[in-house]
């Protein structure tokens, strides 16, 4: 049997191992694909830590592939060998639950998490589930569109289905993996942008990605700016710091949401009286499904956007997880793979 160089989490909390593997055969309603990419996303500390629960190891994390299909298995139809496609977070649902019942794929009470439950793209290959695997444009690059099946799907579908509409003000928090990429699709969503950071070094940045101004929160109350534009109808919170983003709730105009999409583990702190005058609310969004990673691409390719990487052969995985979790990288780290 052939091998395949893949780099695995033996147990939790240990350093990540470039191993050789046979390479594996798709079963039914499966695909196998040959990655060509595979993107370094803040979730992977999940499993290298060991804090999501009922993991298994040894395991292959990664979950921002971008590659060919190389084989199908028995029954699947809608994928064929040579054509490229990707796989996000969404690695597969169980289609019977009540949450599948109702086409909420995201809530199935099975969902599984590409490079989770099953092994992931930090490797030569993969296998997925039919149901998770997206069809890349042409347009886009493997390196491209790897940070674009779980940064990308996630600003741009948590701003699709916001309340906010072409006009209105819309801000982002953050200008990192997430944020850079959000920024991007809210300029080009029609919504009137404004970016918020840290340090006024960011707001080149922040200008060129497409805001209309960029509000630094070293240097002045960013709430009040925001109340004396007229509120904010969504802030997109995407970077991972609660503080920051209890501190941006009075900011939100009538009707407006603070949009969660940067996952910490410190509560948000509001009261009732900042929620009930102004009709605000809080919402988290989870990335999206397949489809979803589908409109993401094609929106990019149309449009012109692309995430900003840096780029490590797939051996050097455990460095670009280091640089990543320093805050370094500018601004997704992306493995390429031979």
């Amino acid at each position: 049997m052939s091998q395949m160089t893949a780099v695995e989490i033996r147990s939790p909390g240990t350093p990540f191992e470039v191993v050789m593997r046979e390479i594996p055969a798709p079963g039914p309603n499966r695909v196998r694909i040959r990655v060509q990419a595979c993107g370094i996303c803040h979730s992977d500390v999940f499993v290298k830590e060991g804090y999501w629960p009922g993991l298994q190891y040894p395991r292959v994390t990664g979950h921002e592939v971008a590659g060919v299909v190389d084989e199908v298995g028995a029954g699947v139809t809608a994928w064929k060998k040579g054509q490229r496609v990707g796989v996000g977070w969404h690695g597969g649902h169980c289609g019977q639950c009540d949450p599948c019942r109702r086409g909420d794929f995201m809530g199935c009470r099975y969902f599984q998490v590409t490079g989770f439950q099953e092994d992931g793209g930090y490797a030569q290959y993969m296998i997925a589930k039919s149901e998770a695997v997206a069809a890349i444009p042409d347009a886009l690059s493997p390196v491209e569109a790897a940070p674009i099946l779980c940064a990308g799907v996630t600003t741009f579908n948590s701003l699709r289905h916001s309340d906010a509409v072409a006009g209105d003000l819309v801000a982002v928090q953050g200008l990192g993996g997430l944020g850079h990429l959000g920024i991007q699709f809210a300029s080009r969503m029609g919504f009137h942008t404004v970016a918020i950071g840290r340090g006024k070094d960011k707001e080149p940045l922040a200008l060129k990605l497409g805001a209309a101004r960029y509000l630094d929160t070293d240097s002045m109350d960013v709430a009040k700016e925001l109340t004396s534009l007229g509120g904010a109808s969504v802030i997109l919170a995407t970077a991972p710091d609660s503080k920051a983003m209890s501190a941006l709730i009075d900011g939100l105009g009538v009707g407006g949401q603070l949009l969660v999409v940067g996952a910490s583990a410190d509560p948000i702190t509001v009261t009732p009286i900042q929620l009930i005058g102004g009709r605000r609310s809080i919402r988290g969004w989870p990335s999206g499904t397949a489809r979803d990673s589908e409109d993401t691409l094609n929106f990019c390719a149309l449009t012109g956007i692309r995430p900003m990487v840096e780029t490590l052969p797939l051996e050097q995985a455990a460095a670009g997880y280091e640089r990543m979790l320093s805050g370094k990288a500018r601004f997704r780290v992306v493995l390429t793979v031979n």
